[in-house]
């Protein structure tokens, strides 16, 4: 839900000039979980809320969805800030397993990751999960998204 994260990332600073690398330890690691995920029926789905026009970091993660996310299996989708104003979102970045456990992300205030934090309660997985579902629901497919 963030307009920029980790900026010092090396796959973006290449990015940045002009070059799209995205066969790194953790890209590479993270495409192989998400396949892993996917071969065992797993669905996998990555909505993201963006400000438009997209800051430099959003543009960098459209460019690499269909070559990065999508590739490896991930269910990707867009929805535009502006057309979310009538929907109650967490404060927080958040994976949902299974329904039941959220993995919250903690960011500083520049996009750095800070931590993890597991989340079993009832009512937040719920307000996540609606959150989510109403998003999804809202948000444009990848494939069909075209930044303003």
């Amino acid at each position: 839900m963030r307009d920029g994260y980790m900026r010092d990332d090396p796959v973006f600073v290449a990015w940045q000039a002009g070059r799209i690398e995205l066969d790194g330890r953790d890209e590479t690691a993270w495409r192989g979980l998400v396949r892993e995920a996917t071969a065992r029926g797993v669905a996998v789905r990555r909505a993201r809320i963006v400000s438009e026009p997209l800051s430099d970091y959003t543009r960098f993660e459209y460019e690499i969805t269909s070559d990065h996310n999508i590739a490896a299996g991930e269910d990707v989708r867009w929805l535009a800030r502006r057309h979310a104003t009538d929907l109650a979102l967490p404060g927080n970045d958040f994976w949902l397993f299974d329904g039941s456990t959220l993995l919250v992300n903690h960011f500083d205030g520049g996009g750095n990751w800070l931590d993890s934090e597991l989340v079993t309660d009832d009512a937040a997985v719920k307000l996540c999960a609606e959150a989510f579902d109403a998003v999804w629901h809202r948000a444009i497919p990848h494939l069909d998204y075209r930044p303003a």
